[in-house]
């Protein structure tokens, strides 16, 4: 595999229904063109889900690709992340029953990126602290990480599975 365009990320999937698991695994190996054999385990913030993560490399847009397979089950809780790779942002994603998909930038450190042109539309269009406090929670995610906390405490200490894109 070149190195060249080459990035790294994660996959969180928080909930799932134990039948869509096996589905999930076959989205993630079809994008990744690796098989991806999951470690899956209990949910303890939603009984009866399952909870699985893997750390992933492959190209720049790979986190895009990951997120589009998965949006297939509008059940699944969700996070994909994408790390910063020379001439390309870092990007992350969230998705969450009922709230649908949450997209931003991040910077190396992995901290979400606003940009001038989205400050700039948020300080015309809001008409006072409050109005442009709450703007700033929506570009930040704020709610998408309310909705996912509880289920990212819940898999503190699972082991992480390794997956490369085949170039």
């Amino acid at each position: 595999m070149s190195t060249r365009g080459s990035t790294s990320g994660v996959v969180y999937v928080h909930s799932s229904p134990s039948a869509v698991c096996p589905h999930v695994e076959w989205a993630i190996s079809g994008t990744l063109g690796a098989r991806a054999e999951l470690r899956w385990t209990a949910q303890p913030a939603a009984p009866g889900q399952l909870r699985t993560e893997c750390a992933w490399t492959g190209e720049a847009g790979t986190a895009g690709k990951l997120v589009a397979a998965l949006r297939a089950w509008p059940m699944l809780r969700f996070e994909v992340t994408e790390d910063p790779s020379p001439g390309v942002d870092g990007e992350r994603f969230c998705y969450v029953p009922g709230m649908g998909l949450w997209r931003a930038r991040t910077s190396a450190n992995g901290d979400i990126v606003v940009t001038e042109d989205q400050l700039r539309a948020l300080a015309a269009s809001s008409r006072g602290g409050e109005t442009f406090a709450h703007r700033v929670e929506e570009l930040l995610g704020a709610a998408w990480d309310d909705a996912l906390e509880p289920f990212r405490r819940a898999g503190d200490g699972v082991p992480v599975t390794w997956l490369h894109r085949v170039g």
